[in-house]
This record gives structure tokens, C-alpha cells and sequence, in this order.
């Protein structure tokens, strides 16, 4: 019987033993999305093979339409494939069910999207914390480490403030300390320098870069920004669903 993911308590480690440490953290094999049938029949992913190890920065680049954020949205259980295999942590997320996915999701993932998605009327920390309330939390304890999540994206001191009240370099802070709180295996962050200028783009970026190295987040980020993408480690370009190029982007910068 195919296994399935423990949960994932707040104070586990990201690796789940040796073994697990040792396998891709995400792994697709073959992966194929199809949207319509027939003449109009579309494949955003065809026969995708991709995987991100354990404490990578991972760039995905692409024109509109070149299937980037449909493999995104797979690698976060927000799609499914119509063909191939996705295995998280060894583990055939096909063979899970709508719930485990969604526990996949809540125990292992962590989102940052272009729009903040902050509630207007809350203050920093009281977005920070939301997460942990869906968790059952009590309040000291979602209090503790919404202020530590707020230190690390350098917010500290800034918890009482509305979103109204923060930059939208502020804003996107936020987002992160809220992606980061729950201790993800996986950040996935989909345009997160889309709404911001190019200074304050710089400052998040500088900041996932900080979270990659000194927390060991692992960081799967699409971006159509190539000075964005530098930041990452390795860059994935996309064309009609396939990857075309992988870029190290290490060896540029050296």
C-alpha cells in the first residue's frame, strides 16, 4: 500500500530522517496537463520531468502561457495531472486523497502570491498568526511565533500595523512571515515581486535569499522578472509546456 505523509508538527525537522533528506523533495516524472479535447485540446505541461532537492532556490521562468504557473500550481496541490507522476517527499501525491492533499498542503507548503492577500482590518500579527488559528493554537503560542515569524522578514516592531498602514515591500513581508510561520518543507511564491517597484522587489528578494540559506527553506519561485530570477540558484525556463533551458545560476555569477 502506497504510504502517505505523517503530519507535520511545528516543531519537527523539514527532513524526515535520513532517507528522506536524501530523496528529491519534489520529483516529477513525465508530467502532463491537458485542458479541452480535440482540436482545442491544450497541453499547459507536456511530459514535464523536474526535480527540486532539499534547501534549493529554484527560478521558473517562461512567456504568457508557457505553462510556469500550472506547474506551480501542481507542485502545490492546487492542480492535478492528467498524466505522470508527482512525488512529494517519495510519496505519489496521485495516490492521495482530496483531504491528504489538502493536508499536504497545510502541514508542508507554504504560499506567497503577487497580490498580498492580507486581511484589510487586522493587524500584521493577527495576519501572521491565521494560519495557526486554523491549527487550534492557543493564543500565547500563535502570539510567540507570530513575533518571531515578523523578526525574521525584519517587521519587528511593526506588528500593530494595519496593511493599510505598510509599503507594499511591508505588505509582502508580511505575506511571508504568514508562509513561514507553520515551518513549511516548501515555499512556493508565484510572482512575489510582481506589484512592487524595483527597489522594494530587491529588498524581498534579498530577503528569500536570507530565509534559502540561513533557515534552509527550500524556494520554488516563477517570476517573468530575469533580475528577480538571479537570485535563485538554478533557473527553469518554459516554452508550450516543456522545459527548454535550466540555468545555473551560480556559475553565471562566478
Amino acid at each position: 500500500m502506497e504510504k502517505t505523509l505523517p503530519a507535520h508538527p511545528l516543531s519537527s525537522s523539514k527532513a524526515n530522517g535520513n532517507r528522506a533528506a536524501s530523496l528529491p523533495l519534489v520529483c516529477f516524472l513525465d508530467i502532463t496537463k491537458t485542458y479541452g479535447q480535440g482540436p482545442i485540446q491544450i497541453n499547459a505541461l507536456d511530459q514535464v520531468n523536474l526535480q527540486v532537492v532539499e534547501g534549493e532556490f529554484l527560478a521558473i521562468m517562461g512567456p504568457s502561457g508557457s505553462g510556469k504557473s500550472t506547474c506551480l500550481n501542481m507542485i502545490g496541490c492546487l492542480d492535478t495531472p492528467t498524466s505522470g507522476s508527482y512525488r512529494f517527499r517519495d510519496v505519489e501525491v496521485g495516490y492521495l486523497s482530496r483531504n491528504q492533499r489538502a493536508l499536504l498542503r497545510r502541514h508542508y507548503l507554504g504560499f506567497v502570491f503577487q497580490g498580498y492577500n492580507l486581511l484589510k482590518r487586522t493587524t500584521a500579527l493577527e495576519n501572521v498568526e491565521m494560519p495557526l488559528v486554523y491549527r487550534g493554537l492557543n493564543r500565547a503560542k500563535r502570539r510567540k511565533l507570530g513575533m518571531q515569524a515578523l523578526a525574521a522578514v525584519n517587521l519587528a516592531g511593526r506588528e500593530h500595523h494595519t496593511p493599510a498602514e505598510l509599503s507594499g515591500g511591508e505588505q509582502q513581508r508580511v505575506a511571508i512571515a504568514r508562509a513561514i510561520i507553520t515551518n513549511p518543507s516548501l515555499l512556493l511564491a508565484d510572482e512575489p515581486t510582481g506589484n512592487l517597484d524595483s527597489r522594494a522587489g530587491t529588498e524581498i528578494m534579498k530577503l528569500l535569499t536570507r530565509l534559502n540559506r540561513e533557515q534552509g527553506i527550500t524556494i520554488v519561485m516563477v517570476t517573468h522578472e530575469p533580475d528577480m530570477a538571479v537570485y535563485a540558484r538554478r533557473t527553469i525556463h518554459f516554452l508550450d509546456g516543456r522545459i527548454v533551458d535550466i540555468q545555473d545560476n551560480r556559475k553565471e555569477s562566478s
